[in-house]
């Protein structure tokens, strides 16, 4: 049986529904994501977990129990939210010794899992520091330490790098895994950044209208988007309109290109229009390149971006972007030039609403 399993959730605010239906069964010791822009849903259901909302339907269950009339302190969850939410009237020590204070434990065992807490994150030597006197990044690590230190059955974090700059932000949450990993909590990260749900989660779980639009892997979400918000909310990805060419050999024509799919076109008919996608990253103009088929176009386009040099290309009105990686000898495109992408043909995904 899974560790923490929403079933049904629904939440409504007046007559606004804004979680509808949400199912996950979140295992123990994973690292889940919620992914999605402002007003998805993705914090009302961290919120309903914690227990800051109640659920208008639903259940939530952890270890076997049900959640839905217990009060939050009686949850056992640890929580970090985006703004830190110190008390800055206490140092470092009585910040993270809170908690265990409020449960009643004895002065030994707080001295000593506060001393231990402070070990994981590398603040100790900051233990009498207030607040004001530290930094963003030690001061969202501090409230990491506060979450953990009673112990919880579930870590929540709230968009809790998103009020750091961008150098720090990748360190921490780097520092978030490594920690989560060492200790093995369950834990559920809202995010609306991409790259940062990309790169720390176990699954992540796409969210657009209070519902769970895909719940994958990085990769699966990354590589097999099933729905068209998933393909155009994660990542670049180019959206090409293709005419169905012959169904029984899943071949579709983009303007006088005809490209054979290797996912089936199901019962579209010879004609029928269907979108397809394509990453940058997917083809090459090197004749050598290694690839079952091609889309030649002209050149809008050409940017040097450091690492990557990104060319656009009109292909049957279609406006494709692609990425190759910059070499010393690169010669960038040249607008109006003919080109010809070369890729595979397994590289395209059918888009479907």
């Amino acid at each position: 049986m899974s560790f923490l399993i929403l079933e049904n959730i629904k939440k409504s605010f007046g007559q606004t529904q804004v979680v509808k239906d949400f199912n996950m069964a979140i295992e123990k010791g994973e690292f889940i994501s919620f992914l999605g822009p402002s007003g998805c849903g993705k914090t009302t259901v961290l919120r309903m977990i914690a227990g800051f909302e109640t659920p208008s339907g639903g259940e939530i269950t952890i270890n076997g129990k049900n959640q839905n009339r217990l009060k939050t302190s009686q949850r056992n969850i640890g929580m970090v939210f985006q703004a830190y939410a110190l008390f800055p009237n206490m140092n470092v020590f009585d910040n993270v010794a809170f908690g265990l204070k409020i449960a009643g434990k004895q002065k030994p065992e707080i001295e000593a899992r506060v001393t231990e807490m402070l070990k994981l994150i590398h603040l100790e030597h900051l233990a009498d520091r207030y607040p004001y006197q530290m930094s963003g990044g030690q001061q969202q690590r501090v409230a990491l330490a506060r979450a953990l230190a009673p112990k919880p059955q579930v870590l929540l974090l709230d968009e809790p790098l998103s009020a750091l700059d961008a150098k720090i932000r990748v360190s921490l949450r780097e520092e978030i895994r490594q920690i989560q990993r060492q200790l093995g909590i369950t834990t559920v990260f809202v995010t609306h950044d991409q790259e940062e749900a990309l790169s720390i989660s176990d699954r992540i779980v796409v969210m657009n209208a209070g519902r769970a639009d895909q719940i994958g892997t990085p990769s699966e979400i990354y590589n097999r988007p099933t729905t068209r918000f998933v393909a155009s909310f994660v990542g670049t990805l180019n959206m090409i309109e293709a005419t169905v060419a012959d169904p029984d050999a899943n071949t579709v024509k983009v303007g006088e290109n005809v490209i054979r799919l290797r996912e089936s076109v199901g019962a579209l008919k010879p004609g029928d229009k269907l979108s397809i996608a394509l990453r940058p990253e997917a083809g090459s103009l090197s004749e050598s390149a290694k690839g079952d088929t091609s889309l030649t176009g002209s050149v809008i386009s050409s940017h040097f971006l450091g690492s990557v040099i990104r060319t656009k290309i009109d292909v049957s009105r279609n406006q494709i972007s692609f990425d190759m990686f910059n070499a010393p000898d690169a010669v960038l495109p040249q607008a109006g030039e003919t080109v010809t992408l070369r890729f595979n043909a397994s590289d395209f995904l059918i888009v479907r609403d």
